[in-house]
């Protein structure tokens, strides 16, 4: 089973103006959640470790998490309220965010919820600002110690900085993951801002003789490239009439771990001996899921059935 770790929001676009003020479109969004769903959607069993609300929005959340398919088991439900992240979209269907999560649930995951992990867990994912603000980032970090060594773990910095601005915590929790993470993807964007004017195959071999078995590099639509201690390998990307780039990262990390399930590698040391085929297969699947979640509205990820 995957454990999947960090913050579940509202993410909240503006369709259009009335006489008024503004027509409002909130859905479910995070970006660890929506690598849950799309785990689920990709027929993998899958548990999401957070803290919702226990108002109206966090009963939605939990609903949509329950109809996907996402275990509930290791959920906290906590009196506060729920993040909003206020999506803009520029003429390239890219997003901008604008986060209201001060003393929100998603923040405030207590240490009882590590109890709540199951004993068939296989894989951990971690991701996005849950990993940079506290309390839920030494939650977080608690659950890496804890099985440090059991279960194959993946990070993705997926950085908000208009949630921590401090371009140094974030390069700080990437420092404090490297020896305790096998599966490290990370965006061209992200890259430039943790490391900016660095070359990506200079930090990846940084990064694997820190201990990262595989670091992929997601390009958008110029595809992706993984580097392990053998092998570098780069895939294109997928051709697509793009509506929006919202929740494509997260497709492709939910689709990349789902290859590694189907092919038995979620494992501490499975990355390793894969080859340079294999990993051209696994990010070429990956690339393929991302380009469908573009060519809809919203974090709307695909279901294993439309992938071939």
């Amino acid at each position: 089973m995957f454990i999947v770790c960090g913050e579940a929001l509202m993410d909240v676009f503006a369709t259009a103006d009335t006489p008024t003020g503004t027509l409002m479109d909130a859905r479910i969004g995070g970006s660890p959640l929506n690598v849950a769903i799309g785990l689920a959607r990709l027929a993998q069993p899958v548990a999401f470790l957070g803290a919702l609300s226990t108002g109206f929005l966090g009963d939605r959340l939990a609903r949509a998490l329950a109809e996907e398919g996402v275990s509930d088991q290791c959920l906290a439900r906590i009196d506060a309220p729920t993040t909003l992240g206020l999506v803009g979209l520029d003429a390239r269907g890219v997003p901008s965010y604008a986060f209201y999560g001060h003393r929100c649930a998603d923040r405030l995951l207590p240490l009882s919820v590590l109890d709540q992990v199951p004993a068939d867990a296989q894989a951990l994912h971690f991701g996005s600002y849950a990993m940079v603000v506290e309390p839920v980032a030494s939650t977080q970090r608690a659950l890496v110690e804890r099985l440090a060594g059991q279960v194959l773990v993946a990070y993705d910095p997926n950085i908000r900085l208009n949630v921590e601005p401090d371009l140094q915590r974030w390069r700080d929790t990437l420092a404090w993951m490297l020896p305790r993470t096998h599966l490290l993807k990370i965006s061209d964007e992200d890259l430039g801002l943790l490391f900016p004017g660095q070359a990506p195959e200079a930090l990846a071999a940084a990064w694997l003789q820190a201990g990262v078995e595989a670091v992929v590099l997601t390009r958008g639509g110029e595809g992706a490239t993984a580097w392990t201690a053998t092998h570098r390998v780069d895939v294109p990307g997928r051709a697509v009439q793009v509506v929006d780039t919202v929740g494509a990262g997260d497709t492709f990390q939910a689709a990349l771990l789902t290859w590694l399930a189907e092919h038995g590698r979620l494992r501490p040391g499975a990355l390793t001996s894969l080859d340079a085929d294999a990993w051209r297969a696994a990010l070429a699947f990956a690339a393929g899921a991302a380009a469908i979640t573009c060519s809809r509205r919203g974090a709307d990820l695909p279901r294993r059935a439309e992938l071939t």
